[in-house]
């Protein structure tokens, strides 16, 4: 509780931090409304064909080429966008973590094995092998996730892995041996939260990038192809550009821009408040 608190104390110091972490609030907050069903239907026509921005709420980045808004499309993508991020890390991060304690604890064929992996998954290009998840689980939400969660452990697992190697001989990890302590006791409850700063830093950096890699792999046509996405937005409003349509491409550039500034800024402060060679 005491580096909850520090954490949240050293991110709300920071102006940058903390408008950033509101900006994030919000976004989740879009979310949770979209699975309450308090977004309004997307498929709904709000108005006549590309009409451009205006004040009414449905308008406010005006509408697309069959009427509908704009502005509740990108709303429905910013569920799409904070599912797939939250989604992707809560797979990865315990996944890297777990099998960075075990090759770094055990060593030996463990960590041979798990390195093999490792090597495996890193030496296949990220999108083929995205690609690939998403094609055998079918394309969608949920197959997106698995797909990138799949290959977003591998940083987050040499990095616990080389925390632990540092860590299993010191002091307190031979106090805990010598009373009899049992691996897994020593991994979870002596090293680990000793280890927990780098699980947490690149758990900002492992939801920027799914949101990142959602967005391009579903502009490429290798993502979500019904519902609302911004790479769906993206890739249809890039055609309108010829005909000086620009309102839809601007609103949902800027609505993916604001939440990957406010991830990368608040990984930093984490990285400042957390980790002990920063600083």
């Amino acid at each position: 509780m005491n580096t909850a608190r520090m954490v949240l104390q050293s991110l709300w110091r920071r102006r940058a931090s903390r408008v950033c972490l509101l900006i994030l609030l919000l976004y989740v907050g879009v979310a949770l409304v979209g699975y309450a069903g308090g977004l309004p239907d997307i498929d709904a026509s709000v108005g006549g064909s590309q009409e451009p921005p205006s004040w009414a709420w449905a308008k406010l980045l005006g509408t697309d080429v069959l009427g509908r808004s704009v502005w509740h499309r990108v709303l429905a993508g910013t569920q799409t966008a904070v599912t797939i991020g939250f989604a992707t890390t809560a797979i990865a991060i315990p996944l890297g973590t777990a099998l960075g304690l075990a090759a770094g604890w055990f060593g030996g064929w463990v960590d041979a094995a798990i390195m093999w992996l490792y090597s495996v998954v890193v030496s296949i290009p990220e999108i083929l092998l995205v690609t690939a998840i998403s094609y055998t689980l079918g394309k969608g939400l949920f197959s997106m996730c698995v797909a990138i969660a799949a290959t977003s452990w591998v940083g987050i697992m040499r990095l616990v892995r080389g925390e632990v190697l540092k860590h299993r001989g010191k002091e307190y990890v031979l106090a805990a041996r010598s009373l009899g302590a049992g691996s897994g006791r020593i991994m979870f409850r002596e090293i680990l939260p000793n280890v927990m700063h780098v699980a947490i830093v690149t758990a900002s950096l492992v939801l920027l990038g799914a949101v990142k890699f959602e967005v391009i792999l579903t502009y490429l046509g290798l993502g979500i192809q019904d519902g609302a996405s911004w790479g769906l937005l993206i890739a249809g409003a890039s055609q309108d550009l010829t005909n000086d349509i620009w309102w839809p491409l601007a609103g949902t550039v800027t609505a993916m821009f604001l939440l990957i500034y406010a991830l990368s800024v608040i990984g930093d402060a984490l990285r400042d408040a957390l980790d002990p060679k920063v600083g």
